[in-house]
């Protein structure tokens, strides 16, 4: 009898505490973005009306549809550092096609396929002859970027008639195009995830890889296709960016879109250890750094302490994602 109340308060203590990391899994950091939201609120007249918002989610478009690449990628313990790069080139190639008279939308069919073409050489890189994967896209990032300027003859592309120009600037029913397509996304996303034997063998890959490939999962085979979807979001970015600007340039477009990407999938609790993660949490981390973002545009905080504030964010994140697992571990 004096065992069981000795123990019984710490027994509480610990189902407390289990109860506590169960809250912050579920919740993830959605008390983050509503802090961000009340705090810029109160901060700034303009944040929380109508028009600003939509100008936050459009914003944040762009970054949903990498990022979702990205949660594929880091889910499988990996990491592309490309995908900004395969932006750029994507949308060069994407303009270049819009140019045809002819055959001016089959630029969004070149851009999409020109970012799978590229994702499929990371993955082939990676899966075939197992290359770590942030040396393969490490060196990519370089590469490409090289690619896209080479591409665009070290000019900026124009087409004031961009014939999908109407992605970037109209709306349907209200919501703008950008919206529904990174909407398009999660949920299509979400759905490879969590319905259908690819998702499973993702999350296997990611947890064990030895006893995802003991198993019998072409390990091969998933890390062929997380690359290679990630390419083609880079390559749908591309044709975003590139409807919004009526240009495309291999210099610029996309700087350090792959940061973005990858902290807006780390601060929505996916794992870089793999094997751990949502959709869902990525979608509130892209909307994190798009809230963050404009609320120091119109705070008048300048670009150059924007930098430093997203890197410390990125490294928060990682700090963040180091107290998940050592609490998981407890």
């Amino acid at each position: 009898m004096s065992l069981t109340l000795e123990n019984s308060p710490s027994v509480a203590a610990i189902s407390k505490r289990e109860r506590a990391r169960e809250l912050m899994r579920t919740l993830g950091m959605l008390p983050v973005l509503l802090l961000l939201l009340i705090g810029f609120a109160l901060m700034t007249d303009s944040s929380m009306t109508w028009q600003n918002l939509s100008i936050i989610t459009q914003q944040a478009s762009v970054n949903v549809v990498l990022a979702a690449g990205m949660t594929f990628v880091i889910l499988t313990a990996g990491i592309d550092l490309s995908v900004g790069a395969i932006l750029a080139a994507s949308a060069v190639v994407a303009l270049q096609v819009s140019l045809s008279p002819q055959f001016g939308m089959l630029g969004i069919v070149a851009g999409v396929g020109f970012g799978l073409l590229l994702g499929l050489v990371n993955g082939g890189l990676i899966a075939f002859m197992r290359l770590p994967p942030f040396i393969v896209t490490l060196g990519a990032l370089t590469a490409m970027r090289g690619l896209a300027r080479l591409l665009a003859d070290d000019k900026t592309v124009f087409n004031p008639d961009l014939p999908f120009a109407f992605i970037g600037n109209d709306s349907l029913l209200g919501v703008p195009w950008l919206v529904i397509i990174a909407i398009a996304v999660i949920v299509i996303s979400w759905f490879i995830l969590r319905r259908t034997v690819m998702g499973v063998q993702i999350y296997s890959v990611g947890g064990n890889p030895e006893a995802a490939r003991l198993s019998g999962i072409k390990v091969w085979k998933v890390l062929l296709f997380v690359y290679a979807l990630s390419g083609a979001l880079a390559g749908l970015g591309a044709v975003m960016s590139a409807s919004r600007l009526f240009a495309a340039n291999g210099l610029q477009l996309g700087q350090s879109y792959e940061l973005d990407a990858i902290a807006a999938v780390i601060l929505g609790g996916t794992s870089f250890t793999g094997g751990v993660g949502t959709i869902g949490g990525t979608l509130i981390g892209a909307l994190i750094i798009a809230v963050l973002t404009n609320g120091l545009v119109l705070l008048g905080v300048s670009d150059i302490w924007q930098y430093i504030i997203k890197g410390i964010v990125i490294i928060g994140a990682v700090a963040l994602d180091r107290y998940r697992q050592s609490g998981a571990r407890t």
